[in-house]
């Protein structure tokens, strides 16, 4: 009798990924792709429709962010494996998936063979850090960082800044937040300069942190 095979559920916008994800993965003599999701909406409906055993998620996703998409998940499913697979190298955004719930973390540059191993190790209920970023990590747990200083700053940002403020911190890029806010890039560009000078804030991983730590990507 052969071995049950490891049902993995595909969460990315982008539809020639998953295609090319989906192949790589069937490939393989232990897992089964059971589904695909190209939105946050789709992801949480899809694991209610195929009870994935770990699902692949990418964290920039329309309607429903990847990271809200793991607690969602998580709150009818905590059995369910969450390994996130992105383009973001930005260990604030590592830090709030572990937090959330997540099993792990690899960037979509990362080798194919990283990724099937990131992928077991999740299965077997181990967290998994792509390399590069795991000293990140390490060094929150010996020497947690700082909080941010938070006098001064929410007073002065209007609804439309905290609006860009989250879309900037979730990864959207100015193009993705015009189109959702349905303003032009250059308004985009202005509402982030006045944030980032409200705030005192000179670099994105900054930005991102705030977000976090304030509990922008929630609201």
């Amino acid at each position: 009798m052969s071995e049950k095979k490891l049902r993995i559920l595909l969460g990315d916008d982008h539809a020639v990924l998953r295609a090319g994800l989906r192949v790589l993965l069937n490939l393989e003599e232990d897992f089964e792709v059971v589904g695909e999701a190209a939105d946050g909406e789709e992801v949480v409906q899809m694991v209610e429709k195929t009870l994935p055993d770990l699902v692949l998620l990418d964290l920039t996703l329309p309607k429903i962010s990847g990271l809200d998409c793991i607690g969602l998940i998580l709150e009818k499913h905590p059995m369910t494996k969450i390994l996130v697979l992105t383009m973001h190298d930005d260990e604030e955004y590592m830090k709030a998936v572990i937090r959330a719930g997540g099993k792990g973390y690899v960037l979509k540059k990362a080798a194919d063979v990283e990724l099937l191993s990131a992928i077991r190790t999740v299965s077997r209920g181990e967290l998994y850090i792509y390399p590069p970023m795991a000293g990140a990590l390490l060094y929150q747990i010996v020497a947690p960082q700082t909080p941010v200083r938070k006098e001064k700053r929410e007073k002065g940002l209007s609804d439309r800044e905290r609006e860009v403020l989250k879309y900037l911190a979730l990864g959207h890029t100015n193009q993705d937040i015009a189109d959702l806010l349905h303003i032009s890039i250059k308004t985009v560009e202005t509402y982030k300069t006045r944030v980032m000078e409200k705030l005192d804030l000179r670099k994105r991983a900054e930005l991102v942190r705030y977000a976090m730590e304030n509990g922008l990507i929630n609201d």
